[in-house]
């Protein structure tokens, strides 16, 4: 039987908008214990799985072992994006302040992922498709697997594969759990993200709107932080007590988006909801 999605621990806890990781955001899938059994990891199996990596001018291949030495910002998608009519899933493009260039998705799942990943911060680079891993089995077969991205951190990376818990399926299982062992050889981690925490995907959404620069001539983001400071406010009552509450409200998101204020994410956002000065939520 398949594992099911993880639901985090706490689902009620809050999920501080200008303090969370990725992982506080996503729910994420537990590696099978089966499947890791069926790998195989005899001696120096390090040496013997491999990631291909594609450059501009050749296609690198290394061993496991040597994963975390290779120029990955220096590689391109192992697959390329493509969109043709009856496809069933939904490719495109994915702007990210954090790199101020487009990145590739394969579904609409990893879209939501890379705009997560905007929003947090802690990272340095994000890699699409980044290496097709060559892996074997402990009866002998050899299989393969493309990570969905690779995200460079400051001294280490984290692989994620985006797979919504109803569609994974038993295939799956054993490329994760090769995935996972690749990643924690080299010190690097691995996520599968199989789903959500509870309203922070309409959440991100909404603040998404405005995260982009914004021109505040009238100085109202001073006037909300001001406010804010004296004491927590709902987000209607926030906005209502600057000069022009019309426009404080495209500010308000903006600054929520940037970390300047702060939200719980697992609530709706809404004029209900309570807005905190950084550092005092």
């Amino acid at each position: 039987m398949k594992p099911s999605a993880r639901t985090p621990e706490n689902e009620s806890r809050p999920v501080w908008s200008h303090s969370c990781s990725l992982r506080d955001l996503v729910a994420p899938y537990t590696i099978d214990p089966a499947a890791v059994e069926s790998l195989d990891t005899g001696p120096a199996w390090p040496r013997r799985w491999t990631a291909r990596w594609k450059t501009e001018k050749a296609d690198v291949i290394s061993p496991i072992q040597e994963l975390a030495s290779v120029p990955a910002v220096a590689s391109v998608p192992v697959r390329g994006f493509t969109w043709r009519a009856g496809q069933r899933h939904r490719p495109g493009l994915q702007y990210l302040l954090a790199t101020g260039r487009m990145h590739g998705f394969e579904s609409l799942a990893e879209r939501n992922l890379l705009l997560a990943l905007d929003f947090v911060s802690g990272w340095t680079e994000v890699l699409s498709q980044p290496f097709r891993l060559k892996f074997t089995t402990k009866d002998g077969r050899s299989q393969d697997h493309t990570p969905d991205f690779l995200v460079l951190l400051h001294e280490t990376a984290l692989l994620i594969d985006v797979r919504p818990a109803h569609l994974i399926k038993d295939k799956d299982l054993l490329k994760f759990a090769a995935t996972d062992r690749a990643a924690v050889a080299v010190g690097w981690h691995y996520l599968v993200a199989a789903g959500w925490r509870r309203q922070v995907l309409t959440g991100l959404d909404a603040l998404s709107a405005r995260r982009r620069p914004m021109s505040d001539r009238l100085g109202l983001q001073t006037e909300l932080l001001e406010a804010a400071r004296e004491r927590p406010r709902r987000f209607g009552e926030l906005v209502e007590e600057t000069s022009l509450p019309a426009v404080a409200r495209a500010h308000a998101v903006h600054l929520l988006w940037h970390g300047r204020l702060a939200m719980d994410l697992s609530l709706p956002l809404d004029d209900a909801a309570w807005i905190y000065p950084v550092g005092r939520p």
